[in-house]
């Protein structure tokens, strides 16, 4: 079944105790997509520059990624610059020039109308709506956020995650958006609002799974290395998402495993800057450490 996603591509700027890179890809659905096509194919919608580097447009269609709904804009791309300390959970923001990205109402091509799947990256709520109203009858629909729309658009947030089957946040974004310090009561709140499923993301300590009917939580992968945790979120939901579009049914146990490809697949990301590591993978690679991550998590008596 066909995944869309819908969110940002960006040339990102970054600095950490490791290394740096200057102008690399990024954004929240070129995380997304990577990650999603070791899976299924990932329809991308999303506005660039004409700054924009092609080798980067060619790279998207090699990993898989359907680049129809890209439009290429006459100004410049979205950038960001930021700098991580030895803390890794949180960026130091020195700059972020929107450029087209302000302007971008996303126009969904008439090819991905169809989608089964669609996933709604971290953009104006108004727009993730908007987006839906683009799409037929989609079987499952997911959402991100951010604090800044949580606290400057909250009625177009309440008024989308009534479409909404899975809404991610992190744990501070969940806590904002309900009021509620204790997380259980804090996706109680989500529920009233329409989602089914939360998907509560804490960074370096794993991630959190609640339903009205069921709860779990998984760690974060043990690493040795980690050198730029940029997109981490956005490639767990790629691993997350592209299993479940492939899954013919939603229940628990899907849930469960896809919460453990996007752990393992998060943990790739961290390990290099931009998509780098995503894109040397193998599929061994990941059944490997999907192997270990069982080990992790198994209980004796």
């Amino acid at each position: 079944m066909s995944l869309l996603v819908v969110g940002s591509i960006a040339l990102d700027s970054i600095k950490t105790p490791f290394g740096k890179v200057d102008e690399a890809l990024g954004g929240s659905a070129v995380y997304f997509s990577c990650a999603a096509t070791f899976f299924n194919s990932a329809r991308l919608v999303g506005v660039v520059g004409a700054d924009f580097p092609k080798k980067y447009i060619e790279l998207l269609r090699r990993r898989g990624v359907d680049v129809a709904g890209l439009k290429i804009d006459g100004g410049k791309t979205f950038r960001w610059k930021g700098e991580y300390g030895f803390d890794l959970n949180t960026a130091r923001t020195i700059y972020t020039h929107l450029n087209v990205f302000a302007d971008f109402k996303p126009e969904i091509p008439a090819q991905y109308r169809d989608s089964d799947n669609v996933f709604l990256a971290n953009i104006d709520p108004s727009l993730q709506l908007d987006v839906l109203k683009q799409v037929d009858e989609p079987r499952l629909i997911a959402c991100d956020t951010m604090n800044y729309w949580i606290e400057n658009k909250p009625k177009e947030l309440k008024k989308l995650l009534k479409h909404v089957d899975i809404f991610f946040a992190n744990d501070k974004e969940a806590r904002e958006f309900s009021g509620e310090i204790n997380l259980l009561k804090a996706a109680r709140y989500i529920f009233s609002c329409g989602p089914k499923i939360a998907i509560i993301k804490k960074g370096e300590h794993g991630v959190l799974c609640i339903s009205k009917d069921f709860i779990f939580s998984y760690p974060a992968y043990i690493l040795e290395d980690a050198f730029d945790p940029t997109g981490a979120g956005d490639t767990f939901a790629g691993g997350f998402m592209g299993y479940l579009s492939k899954a013919k049914r939603i229940n628990e146990a899907v849930l469960r495993k896809g919460c453990a490809y996007g752990t393992i697949l998060a943990s790739f990301a961290v390990e290099d800057f931009s998509v780098n590591r995503i894109l040397k993978l193998k599929d061994k690679d990941i059944r490997d450490r999907y192997k270990k991550f069982k080990m992790l998590m198994h209980l004796e008596g």
